[in-house]
């Protein structure tokens, strides 16, 4: 999600998930339904393009899957939209095709898209969402906090760092239940 520039999940507001931080939902899936896409992009446009991360340490096929999720937990992608087409992906990120291929089964195998043959892959379920004006809310004040550790001297990664601690402890107070890391409540380490 482009929240606040750059932190690498890709998601942007306006519905895409874009290399270059534009663009927007354009209404339709950009053709699927013979309809003419936006000036700039190709009939079979998808409504999220796709960004990496180099040094984000997570492999690509990973990175395209996670950036599915969130679009798909933020409302940006709903059940009937195309993915964008195999070789669009491999001509946008210059990436083997085998390994937008794995991002797509992976999806696939959790139930979020399926291939249908000679078409494309299509979103085929959803994730859980927060409703638009409470996200709407919440992005203002993470936003908020962002400039407020801008201005504390952090860096994106030190925010990132910060962040990623302050959940772990949110989800250790919540419940108790072990984390990603594989501490349990009551044992929180120190920053991520």
């Amino acid at each position: 999600m482009d929240i606040g520039k750059g932190i690498s999940t890709g998601v942007e507001p306006g519905g895409s998930v874009s290399p270059g931080g534009a663009g927007g939902r354009d209404g339709g899936a950009g053709g699927r339904d013979g309809s003419t896409a936006p000036p700039g992009r190709p009939a079979s446009a998808s409504p999220i393009e796709f960004r990496l991360d180099p040094a984000s340490g997570v492999p690509t096929y990973l990175q395209l899957v996670q950036q599915v999720e969130h679009a798909l937990r933020l409302g940006y992608l709903k059940p009937g939209d195309q993915l964008p087409k195999v070789r669009d992906v491999v001509a946008t990120l210059a990436i083997n095709p085998n390994t937008v291929l794995k991002a797509y089964k992976e999806l696939e195998t959790k139930g979020l898209a399926v291939g249908r043959p000679g078409q494309g892959t299509f979103v085929e379920a959803t994730l859980s969402q927060v409703a638009l004006p409470e996200l709407a809310a919440l992005r203002k004040a993470l936003l908020g906090w962002l400039a407020t550790a801008g201005a504390a001297g952090l860096d994106e990664d030190g925010m990132v760092a910060l962040f990623t601690s302050a959940l772990r402890d949110f989800r250790n107070r919540r419940g108790g239940r072990p984390d990603r890391g594989g501490t349990t409540g009551g044992q929180t380490e120190g920053v991520a």
